[in-house]
């Protein structure tokens, strides 16, 4: 292998010369179709996600993408009361122990009304909105805290960790 550096044969590509600034641009109308067309871009390949094609949008629905129909049927539902028995912020989601005694019901983070994030032992009132696509299952929606469990530490959605 040689160390120097190999010339490089043959013709080299030139640019188009340019035009002068006293001779007229050629006449190309605002609205053809070529300037509506946006810039042609390179396709960048990029490497694979190893998580690409296991990434599935949530079952569960969220204050967002819950239908009209029924957040309209869960806000004229019924009041119930319960004590939160888990909420994790990083997770976005926790459960609810019903005062009548039947089996947990989920809430998600957007369902939370208040300046307080739930902790364990917090009472809370909520209305029930059962979840798609069998709708067999049940989650809390607009969820409030009626009593803060004392003796915690209860922190706020801005971060101020108060201590009751």
């Amino acid at each position: 292998m040689s160390s120097q550096a190999t010339p490089i044969h043959g013709a080299r590509p030139m640019t188009p010369p340019l035009t002068s600034a006293g001779s007229p641009a050629p006449a190309v109308s605002p609205l053809t179709t070529d300037s509506l067309r946006p810039p042609a871009y390179r396709h960048r390949d990029r490497s694979p996600s190893p998580m690409r094609g296991y990434l599935i949008p949530s079952p569960l629905p969220t204050r967002r993408n819950r239908t009209c129909s029924a957040t309209a049927r869960a806000s004229e539902g019924p009041v119930f009361s319960g004590v939160c028995k888990y909420f994790s912020r990083s997770k976005g989601h926790g459960f609810i122990t019903p005062s009548d005694g039947s089996h947990d019901i989920f809430v998600h983070i957007s369902d939370i009304e208040g300046e307080y994030v739930p902790v364990e032992g917090d009472e809370v009132s909520y209305k029930v909105c059962s979840i798609p696509p069998k709708h067999e299952k049940i989650q809390a929606v607009e969820v409030t805290i009626t009593h803060l469990n004392p003796g915690t530490k209860h922190e706020t959605w801005t971060g101020h960790v108060i201590s009751s």
